[in-house]
């Protein structure tokens, strides 16, 4: 088999292989934050912080929710890495912005953070910071072990069926959950152009 038909098939199997419960789930949950008027803050780093700024835009022109992504403000995030450190920065931001209990924040990675393995630490303590203002966690990630899937007040894991290539196949997914969640009827406010 080709590596083509075989990751497209792996896709196929994935997508089978998702929970609907909990993608409907996050859905019921981004109904609540918009009714109340909260605001939905989107995290991710590498790859996933590309998908978070996507996200925004769709979040809030085809669900008329009120969204953020840190990372789209490359001078910040620099600046508090470079005069804080790297697992900060995340957290900082949020409490510039007065993350409150009203508010969101929106995991996208792959692992979902891990202080032991010091991997994406900023997302771990910027899940920690939500828990503390009472702010809820809902995420999509690639692995079940993470700090994200272990924490979050509703989380879509992406079926780990393929480890090799866990990370392209979770990353694609963000974009196919995140896009299915803002056509939604339940949340679309918008129509697409095309």
């Amino acid at each position: 088999m080709s590596f083509t038909r075989q990751h497209l098939e792996e896709t196929i199997e994935i997508t089978k292989s998702i929970s609907i419960e909990k993608v409907e789930e996050l859905i019921d949950h981004l109904v609540v934050l918009k009714n109340t008027g909260g605001r939905l803050f989107i995290l991710g780093v590498g790859g996933s912080a590309a998908n978070a700024s996507h996200a925004v835009n769709d979040f809030r022109k085809l669900a008329g929710i009120e969204a953020y992504a840190p990372t789209d403000n490359i001078s910040e995030i620099t600046a508090r890495t470079n005069d804080e450190g790297w697992s900060s920065i995340f957290s900082g931001w949020l409490k510039v912005s007065r993350l409150n209990s009203n508010d969101y924040i929106f995991i996208l990675s792959v692992g979902g953070g891990d202080s032991e393995k010091k991997v994406s630490t900023n997302l771990v303590h910027a899940i920690e910071f939500a828990k503390e203002v009472g702010a809820k966690i809902i995420g999509i990630v690639g692995r079940d072990g993470g700090f994200t899937a272990k924490h979050a007040t509703s989380c879509v894991v992406i079926p780990n069926i393929y480890p090799d290539s866990v990370t392209p196949h979770s990353e694609s997914f963000q974009s196919v959950i995140w896009h299915l969640m803002v056509s939604h009827p339940k949340l679309k406010a918008n129509s697409t152009k095309w």
